[in-house]
């Protein structure tokens, strides 16, 4: 156990915990609600620090992240336990763990093994993915301050539910971050436990910051899919920045939401034309692979620019960051 961050104790030995918007008060002897933060004898302990459940070299569009370092590789890293419990999650079986067992699985790793790693591996940068990196913060901070010097750079693949305090906190050693915008108040109140408009306050932050922001919204059929829906959320993105690119990707059936069917393809199409429609540079489909979605194109020009099939890039026309063909910047970062 490690002391954690961001909390504060208040009377009866109970602590308030700041590290993400559930602002957990937690009892003695007892667990926030990512189960992996404890109060003992008045003190917030994090339960998961160097506990890695899972680690892959991921190639970097797999968060997805396309607009950085495309065609890189990406040390990818997890410990159990989330502070969202997302009735449609694929990776439940280690995120949802806490809530049903006590004990902490995984292989001890120090900052400096994962670091490491990361290098002899040849991977351009260490995302903290597969479940929400926020809630074993502590011991992906390390990590970040690490790589930093040794010039690898650190992705979060997140819900984007992490406190003020904590972004700010980390977005000197954050280089990039795909949030997931899920849905509307109701979607994030009935399918995910949390609400909406931290992720919308957080991704807002995360740009005026300069950390490298793309989002994904799993398209759900009949939760999230409905024209409306898509449009508010295309516009909120060009209100923060139109070279956000968003990723609407397919649903399949999975844990507790198995009773929706997988998403049409001729949904994520018109979800990515409504993106276009609202002002943005760059939409894609995921899940999707072969169907055109994955590519990217020059806003100026139309200019196929990147090439890809699923996580896998195929060709670039790109020199310096623009288009080879009419000289427009494409916005990223570590662009050819």
């Amino acid at each position: 156990m490690k002391e954690a961050l961001f909390y504060e104790k208040l009377s009866d030995g109970k602590v308030k915990c700041g590290l993400c918007n559930h602002h957990c008060i937690i009892s003695p002897d007892a667990r926030g609600i990512c189960g992996v933060r404890e109060n003992k004898d008045g003190k917030l302990y994090s339960l998961v620090y160097g506990k890695i459940i899972a680690y892959h070299i991921d190639p970097i569009e797999k968060k997805p992240l396309f607009h950085f370092y495309p065609g890189s590789a990406s040390y990818s890293i997890a410990t159990i336990g989330c502070n969202f419990k997302c009735l449609h999650c694929q990776n439940y079986t280690i995120s949802q763990y806490p809530k049903l067992y006590k004990d902490i699985p995984g292989e001890y790793f120090s900052a400096e093994d994962v670091v490491k790693e990361a290098r002899a591996s040849g991977c351009k940068s260490i995302s903290y993915t597969y479940t929400e990196p926020t809630i074993f913060l502590e011991f992906a901070y390390d990590c970040m301050v690490l790589a930093y010097k040794e010039r690898i750079k650190n992705v979060f693949v997140s819900n984007g539910y992490m406190s003020e305090e904590a972004l700010r906190f980390i977005a000197p050693y954050l280089d990039g971050i795909n949030v997931d915008l899920k849905g509307d108040e109701e979607f994030y109140k009935k399918i995910c436990g949390a609400r909406l408009e931290p992720v919308l306050k957080n991704i807002a932050l995360l740009r005026e910051l300069g950390v490298w922001v793309e989002v994904t919204t799993l398209v759900i059929p009949e939760l999230n899919s409905s024209e409306d829906f898509l449009r508010k959320t295309a516009k909120f993105l060009v209100s923060v920045d139109p070279a956000i690119p968003w990723h609407v990707t397919q649903f399949y059936p999975t844990y507790q939401l198995t009773n929706k069917p997988r998403t049409p393809v001729e949904v994520l199409k018109r979800a990515r034309q409504i993106g276009f429609e609202e002002g943005l540079k760059f939409v894609y489909t995921g899940n999707v692979p072969g169907e055109g979605g994955e590519n990217t194109y020059c806003p100026n020009c139309k200019n196929l620019v990147i090439e890809r099939f699923g996580y896998f890039i195929n060709k670039i026309n790109l020199k310096g960051s623009r288009c080879n063909n009419c000289g427009n910047p494409i916005e990223g970062v570590g662009l050819p």
